[in-house]
């Protein structure tokens, strides 16, 4: 699992993002890339160190570390934002075999909300179905340890703790992001030993909202196809000067169709939830010391 013959170097103190889906990390990777002590992998999520590659995709092969080389332009520490890797149970040994000291940034959402959050992002994209599995049906979807995995905070962490510190990993709690996000960046600089820095949140924008998801058409897809084509160095600039204008170009009709209203789950559903999210609850607050009493299902 260590890098060999590759034009990648590890540094033992690089840093990832290991948090999880609907979990506010795509505002902080924004903000991240103005601090110029940082370099944050581009594009965000690489999702090459992990077996998890988004929600569907699996892939247990050696990672392909001149591609993650390339993820990287600049000095500064890197910070990997792939948030599917916190997930998967390889990653933590693969982290610990080339980075020892690094550290560990964790984005927790209420996990309810996170859930349903999910569960909606997958069905307005249509990713089921492009993956041959039928989410429309919330229980079946519960059922899928591909939903539930990112929502079981405590024993992902468990395995990360396994391997790390617990003083390497710093948890945020989603909704702070909004409501305190000067807060929450000054506790990142300091966790990362970095000065502090004068971030303009007004120029970040999160392309990750859900307003903006649209089930992608046939054009859209074929878009898509043809923009993974193009070389990072093409590519990369042309996509920060859209999201630094916040222009979305899925939006666009004929690359996209409007989403349907938001879906909610049922009393019952979320009673389905209870026992397996009230036990990883109680393993998440006895394991880190993490206050989430205040998200058990009642």
């Amino acid at each position: 699992m260590c890098i060999r013959d590759s034009q990648y170097i590890a540094r033992p103190s690089d840093i990832f993002i290991c948090a999880y889906p609907k979990c506010g990390t795509t505002w902080l990777a924004e903000a991240l890339t103005q601090h110029p002590e940082l370099c944050v992998s581009d594009p965000k999520e690489p999702n090459i160190l992990a077996t998890h590659k988004g929600t569907f995709g699996r892939d247990v092969s050696e990672p392909d570390w001149s591609a993650y080389a390339d993820c990287f332009n600049g000095g500064g520490l890197r910070i990997d934002c792939s948030v599917h890797a916190m997930a998967c149970p390889v990653a933590p040994s693969r982290v610990v075999a080339n980075w020892p000291d690094a550290r560990l940034i964790v984005c927790l959402r209420e996990p309810v909300s996170r859930t349903v959050s999910h569960w909606n992002m997958i069905l307005d994209t249509k990713e089921d179905q492009e993956n041959e599995v039928d989410w429309s049906d919330f229980e079946s979807a519960w059922a899928d340890s591909r939903l539930s995995a990112d929502t079981l905070y405590g024993a992902a962490i468990s395995r990360w703790l396994q391997h790390f510190d617990r003083g390497s990993i710093l948890l945020i709690e989603a909704n702070r992001m909004r409501h305190e996000p000067m807060v929450v960046l000054e506790e990142v600089c300091s966790h990362l030993t970095i000065s502090s820095h004068s971030f303009e949140l007004d120029s970040v924008h999160n392309a990750n909202i859900a307003s903006d998801r649209r089930p992608i058409t046939a054009f859209g897809r074929l878009f898509r196809f043809i923009a993974s084509l193009l070389p990072n160095f093409i590519k990369n600039p042309i996509v920060r000067r859209l999201q630094s204008r916040g222009v979305n170009v899925y939006k666009i009709p004929v690359l996209s169709s409007e989403a349907p209203p938001k879906r909610e789950i049922t009393e019952q559903q979320r009673e389905l939830l209870a026992a397996d999210v009230n036990a990883d609850l109680v393993l998440l607050a006895e394991s880190t010391g993490f206050d989430c009493s205040k998200w058990h299902i009642q």
